[in-house]
């Protein structure tokens, strides 16, 4: 693929905060650790305090990745995977840090921004290693299994079709059994067709879910499929030995409600400087969690209540169930990166651009804490441009940047680029500029009060002006109409429903076409450290 790169601030589609973040402007530094450039690595890595319990760490992945289920077969051998296994073992090295991404567990790996994201990941941490060589660095894709938002991941659109899985479920998603989703997968697979590499995409999905009794283990088999190859390592955090390292932090944040306070002061900072906030915590930022239950811990009438249900504790109790139940507290939106940060050696979190604004909401808290933070770093993003629409573009002589502007804005560039008239009346408008200042002075001479009714007609000249100038554009985009409907045909491609493709558009019919070698080339073509929209073109 031939690829293009440009500004984040060309397509429209980011925040002005984001954009501040990697300007690196002086009023956000406060709500950060280091910058995200190798640089802001090396001094992070200085004074880097892991307090993770590797040990722990890999003997929960050793024991995640040796599941053996529903068949007498293991689905993770050292002989298929061994850049999995080898990372795993490095985890235990007093000198290996993860570079981290998380995401919900959308069925079928959900839309494209999924995929990019671990790809971002991989790509940082072959980087950090070159940069880095006497440190190891391992890319792990954190599965939000605790997650109960269901209607969020139980679809995605592949080719304008919408594939659904049609189930009421409750509780954390990770936990549930994808037993049901026999229509969803079929009409995946329908959708795959029968081509190139459909049939190989088809068995990953097939096996994912219909061999696993948890979505979380038919997420990571899916996940696994598509970058084992390249070293990732798959995490669930919805286990009791992890959340008994962090038992101490889930009873005093609870009790003492301390993240409320902090975060609340901090997301009162950010406001003052315009930034738009992303999340809000709460006084308690841990929900409970059973087998079909996830609900809110709130404090009411002297005792801790889980919101729709007959459960309650006295704070006695409350103390004693958290250190015999760690893993029945599940933390929320702000509180999950900090348990992230207690359990994993990281140094680096990848998101996307309001997860990037939501973590710069926490550092108060991972310093009332005592946690290093992560360095932040944006998401790659980008764009998948087929042969046919490439030749349609080309064709019209489109620049990268050209296909973020709206279809309108195109076609007029286009026509005022192509037309043998001339549709501008910026030099005539110029000449009937001067001539109103020599009308404004003699009017001024002859009474300095005439110069506001000089200055209204020749507001309301420029705006007939500028309407004859529209005019006359779109009198010359009627001559072309044939040739212009191209633009709408290629935007409907690339930008479907008018948002970014890596919101909507899954992967599978790019790995179809491509196979593997879709995924060698993302992580080809991504820079991590660049910060730029990629255009990738076959």
């Amino acid at each position: 693929m031939d690829s293009a790169c440009i500004d984040y601030k060309e397509t429209g589609y980011f925040s002005q905060t984001i954009s501040n973040y990697l300007d690196d402007i002086p009023e956000l530094r406060s709500f950060y650790s280091h910058r995200p450039d190798m640089q802001g690595f090396a001094d992070l890595l200085k004074n880097k305090k892991v307090i993770a319990d590797r040990d722990i760490l890999a003997t929960v992945l050793d024991h995640q990745y040796g599941i053996d289920l529903k068949e007498d077969k293991r689905f993770y051998s050292t002989e298929e995977w061994p850049l999995v296994w080898k990372n795993i073992d490095l985890l235990s090295k007093e000198n290996t840090y993860t570079v981290t991404t998380g995401h919900q567990l959308n069925i079928f790996a959900g839309p494209l921004y999924f995929i990019y994201k671990i790809v971002t990941a991989i790509k940082l941490s072959r980087q950090l290693k070159e940069q880095f060589p006497d440190k190891n660095f391992v890319p792990v894709y954190w599965m939000a299994s605790e997650d109960h938002d269901f209607a969020e991941i139980n679809y995605t659109n592949i080719g304008g079709k919408k594939v659904h899985w049609w189930y009421e479920a409750y509780g954390a998603t990770g936990r549930i059994n994808p037993e049901t989703m026999r229509q969803a997968i079929n009409q995946y697979k329908g959708a795959l067709g029968i081509n190139d590499h459909a049939s190989e995409l088809a068995t990953i999905v097939e096996t994912a879910y219909t061999k696993f009794d948890k979505l979380a283990d038919a997420t990571r088999y899916l996940v696994n499929a598509l970058f084992g190859q390249y070293g990732l390592v798959i995490i669930d955090a919805d286990d009791h030995r992890f959340k008994k390292q962090f038992a101490s932090i889930i009873k005093r944040d609870i009790i003492e409600q301390n993240s409320f306070k902090n975060i609340s002061a901090t997301n009162e900072q950010l406001h003052q400087l315009g930034v738009h906030i992303q999340v809000n915590p709460r006084e308690i930022n841990f929900f409970y969690l059973l087998d079909g239950l996830r609900e809110r811990i709130v404090f009411e009438n002297d005792s801790y209540q889980v919101l729709n249900s007959e459960i309650r504790f006295t704070e006695a109790e409350l103390k004693q169930e958290i250190k015999q139940y760690p893993e029945r507290f599940s933390p929320n939106v702000v509180m999950r990166p900090l348990y992230q940060e207690c359990i994993l050696p990281n140094i680096a979190y990848i998101g996307g651009g309001a997860e990037v604004v939501y973590w710069l909401e926490l550092k108060s808290n991972f310093d009332f804490y005592k946690v290093d933070f992560p360095i932040l770093i944006l998401r790659n993003s980008g764009l998948v441009i087929g042969k046919e629409t490439a030749s349609k573009i080309a064709k019209m002589e489109l620049a990268p940047a050209d296909l973020f502007k709206s279809s309108d804005d195109i076609k007029n560039c286009w026509v005022k680029k192509h037309s043998k008239h001339t549709l501008s009346l910026t030099e005539e408008w110029r000449e009937l500029s001067s001539v109103f200042e020599k009308i404004k002075l003699r009017a001024h001479k002859i009474d300095s009060t005439l110069v506001p009714s000089t200055d209204a007609v020749q507001a309301r000249l420029k705006h007939a002006i500028d309407n004859l100038e529209k005019k006359l554009v779109k009198a010359e985009k009627a001559n072309y109409h044939t040739r212009l409907e191209q633009v709408e045909h290629i935007k409907a491609d690339i930008f479907p429903k008018d948002g970014l493709q890596e919101r909507t558009e899954n992967f599978g019919l790019f790995y179809v076409k491509w196979g593997q070698h879709f995924i060698d080339e993302l992580i080809r073509n991504f820079e991590p450290l660049d910060f730029k929209f990629t255009v990738l073109t076959e």
